[in-house]
């Protein structure tokens, strides 16, 4: 319903109109009325009614006046002008200032209610476009980060990008790139973890580091690009922030996290940069878990490059522990597919099949981890690739089955959370998935969608708008007669009976008037 107020400083026609005009069956409700200009704007101020129907001649500020007014401070205002005169004049003035429902008195309820029906359809499909925007600026700004993410994780892989590609890009996410200093953070979840892990570090990182510019995950890894300005070279500082990153994140989850920070340099370096964290990773062996690792502490005869190939074992092992067999059968194929390309020695080849097998075997519970160790004495006496692979794959298929069924258990404990979240916060009209997100410790909101999703069979806003009115109805029918804009206000519309009248009669058929009366 669109909130309306009636001005005229004729007490019998204010009255009249106000008893005779069925203005829920026009989409309104009268919400105020006032006998003069100087009155009306005190009302609109107050209830900030979306239309206004107001005579033209009255004493003190008149209706053209009171329409100069509210177009400068309300812009959005809807007026139907009343008069009886029938003179041009007063319809051009009006209409200068966008009025466009223009009524000769007396006029009968009839013309009020087409004016008016005229009206609230010209709002409808005004709201209509300003949520359409709203929608696209929201999906907009919901895909960006990944769009971010995904340039960084192909900057530093594809040898193709140029100058031209990041001059485009840094147009597209409104930050230079080019003329800046920068470094490269590669961090390492040390222990076992989920993968919404490598989310809350990330959001971490991006809360206590000012400087990141873009971040992204790669395999198990997180990797962040900050800027480092030519004025900000006290690196001890820097490094002391870099370590309060790790120290939040074991306080908040109990994993030690690996750091790797390379030198700083220009932007189109940063794939020697990000070489450089992946030489500084690989030194953590000699070093305890959780260390900060920067290129002085790598002996000058390390920083060689290696021919050795990636596993990829960490990736892997992450698509396992999601319990994605597809994904995990695919991964494999491709690691095969490296192995066969390169022709090394069978023993050398072994020992990196040995290796991933390795990696897996660190996934397996206790009790499943001896039945899984015996198959590295079998692996390591098979003599053709095909048969290692064959082998690597009948094990991954099994374990991938194991962490399934642990994943849907532990898919519905987070959603019984959020389940209890909405419960108790259903009258917020703040709620969203962004908000439960951030009381669930730095969780990431698309993931948690996701799981909603996949748990309960509704996108999380569609249950929750459910939820609300599915409440509101049980109120409406314990309570009987009950204001539309209260039930709004109680059940997280935060007021706005009009939203919450479409809403409640998309989901039950029904207005919320309709639904008062008795059936």
């Amino acid at each position: 319903m669109y909130k309306l107020l009636l001005v005229d400083d004729e007490r019998l026609i204010l009255e009249g109109i106000s008893q005779v005009v069925d203005w829920a069956q026009a989409g309104t409700e009268l919400a105020g009325t006032a006998r003069n200009g100087i009155e009306a704007l005190d009302q609109i101020e107050r209830l900030r009614p979306d239309i206004v129907i107001t005579d033209i001649s009255m004493p003190g500020l008149d209706g053209l006046g009171l329409v100069e007014r509210c177009s400068v401070h309300y812009p959005g205002l809807k007026f139907v002008m009343l008069t009886g005169y029938k003179d041009f004049d007063y319809a051009c003035t009006a209409m200068q200032h966008g009025v466009k429902h223009y009524l000769l008195k007396p006029c009968n309820e009839q013309q009020i209610h087409e004016a008016l029906t005229e009206l609230v359809q010209e709002l409808n499909e005004l709201h209509s476009r300003e949520q359409f925007m709203s929608d696209m600026k929201h999906r907009l700004t919901k895909v960006l980060p990944h769009v971010k993410a995904q340039f960084l994780k192909e900057w530093i892989s594809n040898k193709t990008y140029g100058s031209r590609d990041l001059e485009y890009y840094q147009e597209l996410f409104g930050i230079e790139l080019g003329s800046k200093n920068v470094r490269l953070l590669l961090f390492r979840l040390e222990e076992s973890f989920e993968y919404e892990h490598l989310f809350a570090l990330q959001n971490i990182a991006g809360d206590l580091l000012s400087e990141v510019l873009l971040s992204t995950t790669i395999g198990s890894q997180l990797l962040i690009l900050m800027e480092q300005p030519e004025e900000a070279d006290n690196q001890r500082d820097l490094l002391e922030r870099i370590a309060g990153v790790k120290e939040i994140f074991f306080n908040f989850y109990q994993i030690h996290v690996t750091i790797a920070v390379s030198d700083k340099g220009r932007m189109i370096h940063s794939r020697s940069l990000y070489r450089q964290t992946l030489q500084c990773m690989n030194h953590r062996f000699y070093l305890e878990e959780g260390s900060l690792i920067t290129g002085s502490d790598i002996p000058a005869d390390e920083l060689s490059v290696h021919s050795e190939i990636d596993l990829g074992e960490e990736q892997i092992c992450l698509l396992v522990k999601a319990g994605d067999q597809a994904a995990v059968q695919n991964e494999l194929e491709r690691l095969f597919g490296v192995l066969a390309d390169q022709r090394f020695d069978i023993n050398v080849t072994r020992s990196y099949v040995l290796q991933l097998y390795s990696a897996m075997i660190r996934l397996c519970s206790p009790d499943e981890r001896s039945s899984f160790t015996s198959g590295l004495a079998e692996l390591a006496a098979l003599g053709t690739l095909g048969s290692l692979k064959a082998g690597v794959m009948r094990a991954a298929e099994r374990l991938t089955a194991m962490y399934e069924r642990h994943f849907v258990s532990r898919q519905s404990s987070i959603v019984d959370k959020m389940l209890r979240i909405i419960e108790a916060d259903y009258g917020n009209s703040e709620l969203s998935l962004g908000s439960v997100a951030a009381e669930m410790l730095y969780m990431n909101p698309d993931y948690l969608g996701k799981i909603f999703k996949k748990v309960t069979g509704e996108k999380f806003s569609n249950y929750v708008t459910n939820y609300r009115i599915g409440k509101a109805s049980g109120h409406i029918l314990h309570s009987g007669d009950v204001k539309v804009f209260e039930l709004a206000e109680l059940y997280g519309f935060g007021g706005n009976a009009q939203y919450f009248s479409q809403v409640f009669k998309k989901v039950t058929g029904k207005t919320p008037t309709d639904f008062m009366k008795p059936q």
